[in-house]
């Protein structure tokens, strides 16, 4: 045991540990690059592959009678499918909500919500059976025996609700990033309607410009463009997009969208309105956390910079008081 302390405290071994620490740090900083991703690259994929299963839906609806909408099993397969279809948590937990949920986080398609379901039903056993394993094998936290079982009931409560609230908030941090760029994204589409553009042209140039600050609007725009080619109905492209998003600024701008494909009002000085509306609302927002800044600010204030100023102020005087009474 000695020998060992010794070999782990010698100052040779010290530097050798560095220095490879070091020259593994440079190794990965200059061949990371190289293994980087593009994730605009897999969202335009993406894009195009949702392009195509509303090319295909098209065609088979000209065959056959529209097929009654729902989650589609076609397309997600594996040991997790036959799990989910057996055990019927489609309905048990509202595929359907789950679907518009998802799709609001930005993860579409039949496997979002297999996984999202069979997620609910296990996180509640691993939490559960986590929980209990720390709090009657380990002892963890010296609970009593009703103490215990209390924890473990918990843990499996808080298991069932965890993805929904995962889930939350990534439809929370996606809102935020959309309703910060909406209003460029506004004045862009204004610019490229007022110049002549159809709606479509316009909003599929809005999605390649907004593709480097925002790729999820990049992402929505490129969609709703889509679907404006292969629905049958455009006003469901405008509807769709605003279920996606879930802001009231994006509602607004699709209602006055499909006003005037069916009213035909102009349409520059709709999106001219909207565009100054959703200007404002971002100054609204940006005004309320300001305010909300000195509240926050008070207790920080209290608890880390005032005793820093009494030391900086009253240490010199109280040094020199107990140096004066020695």
């Amino acid at each position: 045991m000695e020998q060992m302390i010794d070999i782990f405290t010698d100052r040779q071994f010290i530097i050798g540990v560095l220095a490879a620490v070091g020259a593994a740090a440079a190794v990965f900083s200059v061949l990371a690059p190289m293994f980087a991703t593009d994730p605009m690259r897999n969202r335009v994929k993406r894009v195009a592959e949702y392009k195509e299963n509303l090319r295909i839906k098209s065609r088979e609806a000209l065959t056959q009678k529209q097929k009654s909408q729902g989650v589609r099993f076609s397309q997600a397969g594996g040991f997790g499918r036959e799990i989910v279809e057996q055990l019927k948590l489609l309905e048990l937990f509202d595929a359907e909500s789950a679907a518009k949920k998802l799709a609001m986080a930005g993860s579409r398609g039949e496997r979002p919500v297999f996984t999202f379901m069979l997620a609910r039903l296990i996180t509640p056993i691993v939490a559960c059976i986590g929980m209990g394993v720390y709090v009657y094998v380990f002892n963890g936290f010296e609970l009593g025996s009703f103490g215990r079982l209390m924890a473990t009931a918990g843990a499996l409560v808080a298991g069932f609700y965890l993805p929904n609230i995962y889930v939350s908030n990534m439809i929370t941090k996606r809102q935020q990033k959309l309703k910060l760029h909406f209003p460029d994204a506004m004045d862009l589409l204004l610019i490229c309607v007022e110049a002549g553009m159809s709606i479509e042209a316009a909003l599929q140039k809005v999605s390649e410009e907004m593709g480097v600050n925002c790729p999820e609007l990049a992402e929505e725009m490129a969609l709703t463009t889509a679907e404006l080619s292969y629905l049958a109905d455009r006003k469901d492209a405008y509807v769709n997009l605003a279920e996606r998003t879930g802001l009231d600024g994006v509602k607004a701008v699709t209602t006055a969208l499909i006003q005037s494909e069916t009213y035909g009002t102009p349409l520059g000085a709709s999106l001219r309105v909207m565009a100054a509306e959703n200007r404002e609302l971002r100054m609204q927002e940006a005004e309320k956390k300001a305010a909300a800044l000195p509240p926050k600010l008070t207790v920080p204030m209290i608890l880390f910079f005032l005793p820093v100023l009494f030391v900086v102020i009253l240490g010199p005087a109280m040094l020199r008081v107990f140096g004066m009474a020695e």
